[in-house]
């Protein structure tokens, strides 16, 4: 075996793969990430300090082994290095590609600037696994009688329905899409989530007996009744899908659409499950303007640069971020840094300081968008106050207007009331510490529970639901559990 090299850290740099470059990949929807050549993971690994204190750890809500397995991997043992990964992280090829890597953040070589490129260990881990055939079905050793539903097949649904099935429960996924994935299949691009990638993880959970019914609404197609006469516990992974919106001045004109309304039938046409892309929908030729900074503006970003938009902005309410860490942005703690990514590559304008205060339209079409121009100070007691500055602000052009500016909550349907379940506070459903619900057996997590928020959180949240559901129906503990800590990030 390999030696560890105790020097690694000295004696690499960190190193990202090569990317298509950005002239070419808007040519296209797939992934443009390469691999690294020869021993190129291994020397990332070693780059690893394996500190005492790992604060990467603590920076992950999964909790994942990252030392050991980048120990393992920096000696060759990319078997076992998966095996590490596995035992926190059901879906890590999707982590390695949507995460916006916390645990980097908290990486004690970050307090150069230079940490370990931990998420492409993970990432060229599990595409290695899949391509050698290192993954396969873990169909449970015990089959229970005990049956299980799950509503919803995003990540957290996912997550926790392979823990119960691997478990012995009889597992039945409720997806009222044509397709398993949620957010996943399409709220994420295919160049940055190729459906490939999804699908061979949703061959193995049907391989290991979970049976997805796609194309069924809970409500009309199945009564909610019937979720809890056939099924010994329900588990609610429906996600926060409520988007925000702006209640402006000239709203209603066409060409102002939601961000995932319009991620949705970008994919869906990507992946040849619609015909022709809306017009709506469509950025060519267009003056675009994205409204928000997350990575859904991103997302929309790089869409709209692969249908040809003629010239895109992306506005944000508030002044520009530093790009680095700032005295009152201490390591290991995440940063409020300006966080540019791939698709902002590709093209596109930021508008900082800027607030929307009315549409403008011709003809009932949006044809610009007028903003105050504004400044943060504070108020008598020091918290942040924003403050619109005189003048006459900005008229900006757009006949597509892009809203990416979070979501609220839950969508809120008539068969969650049938449940007994009501949501509480910020839209968001109210479970107690072992993810019930007010209704007894029926238990919730993910969005759902916590709001919009990281993949991270949502695989975390399905693993520990999945442990209480197991615990409450077999009155014993089965499955591996992570207790809540507190990370770097919220």
């Amino acid at each position: 075996m390999k030696k560890a090299d105790p020097r690694g850290f000295l004696d690499h740099a960190r190193a990202l793969p090569p990317k298509e470059p950005a002239e070419s990949r808007i040519g296209h929807s797939r992934e443009f990430e390469g691999a690294y050549a020869g021993d190129g993971l291994e020397k990332q690994a070693a780059r690893c300090m394996q500190c005492g204190i790992p604060y990467c750890h603590q920076g992950c809500p999964l909790g994942n082994y990252i030392p050991e397995f980048n120990a393992l991997t920096e000696v060759g043992e990319r078997g076992l290095a998966l095996k590490r990964l596995h035992a926190t992280n059901n879906f890590p090829e999707f982590t390695g590609r949507l995460c916006p890597a916390p645990c980097e953040e908290s990486c004690v070589l970050n307090i150069e600037e230079q940490p370990v490129a931990i998420k492409q260990v993970e990432k060229h881990l599990i595409d290695w696994g899949f391509e050698t055939g290192a993954v396969l079905p873990q169909p449970p050793a015990r089959e229970l009688r005990s049956r299980v539903a799950v509503v919803g097949s995003g990540p957290a649904g996912l997550a926790a329905a392979q823990q119960l099935r691997r478990a012995g429960h009889q597992v039945t996924v409720f997806e009222r899409a044509a397709k398993a994935g949620g957010l996943l299949r399409y709220g994420i691009p295919d160049f940055k989530l190729e459906r490939a990638v999804l699908d061979r993880r949703i061959a193995q959970l049907e391989a290991e007996g979970v049976q997805l019914m796609c194309g069924v609404e809970v409500g009309s197609d199945l009564p909610s009744s019937r979720l809890l006469s056939d099924f010994d516990a329900v588990l609610l992974a429906v996600g926060a899908e409520q988007p925000r919106d702006l209640d402006l001045p000239g709203r209603d004109l066409t060409g102002i659409v939601q961000a995932m309304d319009y991620l949705t039938a970008a994919n869906r046409t990507v992946a040849g499950e619609a015909g022709a892309l809306p017009e709506r929908f469509n950025a060519h030729g267009k003056d675009v303007m994205i409204i928000g900074a997350g990575d859904t503006a991103s997302d929309c970003l790089g869409t709209a640069n692969r249908q040809g938009a003629k010239r895109i902005r992306q506005l944000y309410y508030k002044p520009a971020p530093p790009k680095t860490r700032t005295a009152d942005m201490p390591w290991p703690w995440w940063p409020a840094t300006l966080r540019e990514s791939s698709s902002h590559e590709e093209g596109g304008e930021w508008r900082f300081a800027v607030q929307p205060r009315a549409f403008e339209g011709a003809g009932g079409h949006v044809k610009a968008l007028h903003c105050a121009e504004v400044a943060w100070g504070e108020d008598d007691v020091g918290q942040p106050r924003l403050e619109t500055l005189a003048g006459p602000g900005q008229r900006i052009e757009a006949d597509l207007v892009l809203l990416a500016i979070g979501f609220s909550g839950i969508t809120q349907a008539s068969w969650l009331a049938d449940l007994g379940v009501a949501a509480g506070a910020r839209g968001r459903l109210t479970v107690d510490d072992d993810y019930r619900t007010s209704a007894r057996h029926v238990f919730a997590c993910g969005d759902a529970t916590r709001g919009a928020s990281l993949i991270v959180w949502a695989i975390w949240e399905g693993r520990e639901a999945a442990h209480r559901i197991d615990r409450a129906l077999r009155g014993a503990v089965h499955l591996p559990t992570l207790p809540l800590h507190t990370p770097f990030i919220a």
